[in-house]
């Protein structure tokens, strides 16, 4: 077990050899020492490595040499790396935050660099966790603060260090700046809490998070690799789908130069989605576009502007409403879905989409699983929006044309065994994160049922997965 001693040593030659060897006789290793004359003349914080009834015979020797006059320390040191803009005074309001907790520094160290930036490495000395947890939160709010050589226990600081941790992560990973690095520490910790009260371990939902984001911002640019499929449909119209690995199914029917698109994935895949459909569609330039979506969640709507219109259930149109006031939307009313889509709307650059370009339709009514809410002619075919009850979540929507043949779920339909490996990797984060991707699942798997049983013969277009025959 480690232990850090506070150790009082006399200004004279000799003094560190002298404890220094105390602790080797009696079996103890010297993990760490630091000392600061311009801190302290006369402090010596030394970390030792060594058994209880060894650190029981090093307190009562020390002691006996006068070189532990107080009462013993029995805290570590925890050292971390400040980063904080290259100008004069970037350092005093961190020092004023840590004046203010009473944190005793035990090291700091400079060391200038060519960089906007500048680091500041510190030690500081764990005697009351709380105050240190506490100090650790309100520095990570002003600077990038990473944490270095912490060992887990059951200390109350370990939460803290694993949140504030990984908040600097998202901001490596994501290109953060600090305003937005203080949010995703607020999400991470109502997570973290959330999943505590189900006994789930805070690593590995940090774990799980990083790398949720991880593979999203991975798959940009060349990485995008979506699987893509087409069919023929009746009347001359042809469907694709667009599967990439993390993200909803994006439907495109073509007719002439008409485009009508069924979802529109993460908004972060916006220019990776234009420049395939300009490959699969030599003349995507010219085409009109317009757009369907089964719900609001933001795997499923980033690209709503890129479409000159947008069709959508009333509900829908509220839910973007409620984002653009600031306001908790559908999903994030749901407490335990709350953090992982505030999480998810940062990692995917997410924006409310413009709503000159939104065009809600209309609203449940009545009691049935699901209700029809408008009709939208394309094609010369007739598209019919059926809003379900909210087992997936408030305003999914099921379009169906019957003369096409066609069915396109949403969420409600998963076809899981359609996956490509890489989507089965990446939608297995969320269920974790989300406790759950359905607010109800009972209702939606009532939902589901009733879709199998009332479409048959219905090609099924799920948000997830390849396309599907419901023979």
């Amino acid at each position: 077990m480690k232990k850090t001693y506070v150790l009082r040593m006399p200004d004279e030659a000799g003094a560190l050899l002298g404890a220094a060897r105390l602790i080797a006789e009696e079996g103890g290793n010297i993990v760490r020492a630091n000392y600061n004359k311009a801190l302290d003349l006369h402090t010596l914080f030394v970390e030792v490595n060594a058994g209880a009834a060894q650190h029981e015979t090093i307190c009562a020797r020390l002691s006996a040499c006068g070189y532990l006059p107080e009462e013993v320390n029995d805290g570590r040191i925890l050292m971390i790396v400040l980063t904080l803009k290259d100008e004069a005074g970037a350092l005093a309001p961190v020092l004023e935050i840590i004046g203010r907790y009473r944190i005793n520094i035990s090291y700091i160290s400079y060391a200038e660099s060519d960089t906007p930036e500048q680091y500041f490495k510190m030690g500081l000395l764990l005697r009351d966790d709380k105050a240190l947890s506490d100090m650790i939160e309100e520095i990570s709010k002003i600077c990038a603060v990473r944490i270095l050589d912490y060992e887990v226990t059951d200390r109350p600081l370990d939460g803290t260090v694993f949140y504030v941790s990984f908040a600097n992560e998202m901001r490596r990973i994501l290109s953060l700046d600090q305003e937005t690095t203080n949010e995703v520490l607020i999400h991470a910790n109502r997570m973290m809490q959330i999943l505590d009260e189900q006994k789930k371990s805070p690593m590995q939902t940090f774990d799980y998070i990083r790398r949720f984001a991880e593979q999203v911002v991975g798959r940009k640019g060349d990485s995008y690799n979506a699987r893509v499929s087409s069919r023929k449909l009746p009347d001359g119209v042809t469907l694709y789908l667009i599967e990439p690995p993390c993200g909803s199914n994006t439907y495109v029917l073509k007719k002439g130069r008409e485009l009508l698109f069924v979802d529109g994935g993460f908004p972060c895949y916006g220019k990776e989605l234009l420049t395939l459909l300009g490959v699969l569609i030599p003349d995507f330039a010219l085409c009109a576009r317009e757009a369907f979506i089964t719900h609001a969640d933001v795997d499923h709507v980033g690209s709503a502007d890129l479409f000159e219109k947008t069709y959508m259930c009333g509900e829908c149109g509220d839910n973007f409403a409620l984002q653009r006031e600031g306001k908790a939307d559908f999903r994030e009313q749901y407490l335990p879905h709350a953090p992982y889509c505030a999480l998810s709307k940062i990692i995917a650059a997410y924006r409310p989409p413009d709503p000159a370009r939104c065009q809600p339709l209309g609203r449940r009514s009545g009691d049935d699983l699901f209700c029809p809410v408008g009709k939208v002619e394309k094609f010369g075919r007739t598209f019919v929006f059926y809003e379900g009850s909210g087992g997936h979540v408030k305003g999914e929507t099921v379009i169906v044309s019957p003369d096409l043949g066609v069915i396109f779920t949403g969420d409600i339909y998963v076809n899981v065994k359609g996956f490509s490996e890489e989507q089965r990797a990446f939608n297995a984060l969320a269920p974790f994160l989300m406790t759950g991707v359905d607010v109800d699942p009972a209702l939606c798997r009532k939902e589901r049922k009733y879709l199998l049983a009332a479409y048959k013969g219905y090609l099924f277009c799920p948000g997830h997965g390849a396309w599907t025959e419901n023979k």
